[in-house]
């Protein structure tokens, strides 16, 4: 390389590695090639046809591929880091699809406050085709190793686990799992690519709720999962195209839509929801908050070794499950219903929505007491949204 930038052969300036809120605009499908439209075109199609029988198209069966859904998977791969991204229909389907790389008689050891929706699929449906799971707090690097069985497979990680924020050393669970021959798997839904990217600290698949924070609006139902290399990625692709659990194109557009804005999204909600944190863990009316940008926060410095934020969940302790229910009953501003990381602020009562499926003995077990809230923070005035939270606390 010359000092003045330029290739030896005489070419254009060569250009610094994009940044992160870079990619976001300029992921590689930004542009059309065939039109210069500024958007990827919707490939609202079934079908394709084939000019020549002895050479198939790229593109032959929506199922087994799309264009639109194809820009989608290239754009996720891009912003994890990762081989190969594959889009699925929920965040369900893509953990489901996820499982299928295991048979009958496979162990996983799974976080212990995991989504009740995982928890779920692990106890109910996949334990009927004897693959087994044992749940252990994944903070305690002893009780996982002691985890470990003969047939087990795979580490399944969620961190901030969800709802009570528990942090996961993501670094040396991979390491440990590789030296075991096991896959390692983590469901990014809380951090996103813009705070945490796993792949790049060492780990082989990772999977979002695309519905959350990537899609942002609450108008989309969507899954993604990214492979650290191509031999697995091409193991998911398999699955995802048997399997039929693929996103529709329609939805795969407005996915991309809304991945655009996440950087600008993220980081305004994450400051609101530091200022929460911080109001909440000053009320004396409050039994616990939970937030890993609190200084007290179990594993705030492994968040800070391997993110670059906080996030913009924080969930916190009322005291009892009839308060809760109140607080619920008289908040002006944030949706009360499931979901998260939307534009607006969604709170949710975990012990009767996300976590019902779990029996009320495991949840508190873990943590997730009847007197717990999860407030996801949006884009609305924190001011605003303190002072509704406060009436609410104040008059339950």
């Amino acid at each position: 390389m010359s000092d003045s930038g330029q290739s030896q052969q005489g070419g254009s300036p060569e250009l610094p590695a994009k940044k992160f809120d870079t990619k976001l605009i300029h992921f590689g499908n930004e542009v059309d090639a065939a039109t210069g439209a500024s958007s990827v075109p919707i490939y609202q199609a079934s079908t394709f046809h084939h000019h020549d029988i002895f050479n198939p198209p790229e593109y032959d069966y929506s199922r087994s591929g799309n264009p639109t859904r194809q820009a989608l998977e290239d754009y996720i791969a891009v912003l994890e880091g990762g081989s190969r991204g594959l889009a699925f229909a929920s965040g369900m389907a893509a953990i489901s699809t996820t499982f299928m790389l295991f048979s009958a008689g496979d162990h996983l050891i799974v976080t212990e406050d995991v989504y009740g929706g995982t928890y779920r699929l692990l106890t109910n449906i996949l334990s009927r085709m004897n693959i087994e799971a044992t749940f252990v707090d994944m903070t305690d690097f002893a009780a996982v190793q002691a985890a470990l069985k003969p047939n087990t497979k795979a580490v399944f990680m969620e961190t901030p686990s969800n709802p009570t924020l528990k942090i996961t050393d993501l670094s040396m669970i991979a390491k440990w799992a590789q030296e075991n021959d096991l896959l390692s798997i983590v469901d990014n839904t809380f951090m996103t690519p813009y705070y945490q990217r796993p792949i790049e600290l060492g780990v082989d698949i990772v999977l979002h709720s695309a519905t959350k924070f990537l899609g942002g609006h609450s108008d989309v139902l969507a899954g993604l999962a990214v492979a650290r290399n191509e031999s697995l990625g091409n193991r998911l692709k398999y699955l995802q195209n048997g399997l039929g659990t693929v996103l529709g194109a329609q939805d795969s557009w407005l996915l991309m839509r809304g991945m655009k804005t996440l950087g600008a999204r993220m980081a305004h909600s994450e400051i609101s929801a530091r200022k929460l944190a911080d109001w909440l863990s000053r009320r004396d009316d409050i039994d616990a908050v939970f937030y890993p940008g609190l200084p007290e926060h179990p594993g705030r410095e492994i968040q800070e070794r391997q993110s670059t934020g906080y996030g913009a969940v924080v969930s916190f302790d009322v005291g009892s499950g009839e308060r809760a229910k109140q607080v619920l009953s008289k908040v002006r501003l944030p949706l009360v219903a499931v979901s998260l990381g939307a534009v607006e602020s969604i709170l949710s009562y975990p012990a009767m929505m996300s976590h019902a499926s779990m029996p009320q003995e495991v949840r508190h077990e873990r943590g997730i007491t009847d007197g717990l809230l999860r407030f996801s923070v949006g884009l609305e005035d924190i001011g605003d949204l303190i002072a509704d939270l406060e009436q609410a606390l104040k008059n339950s």
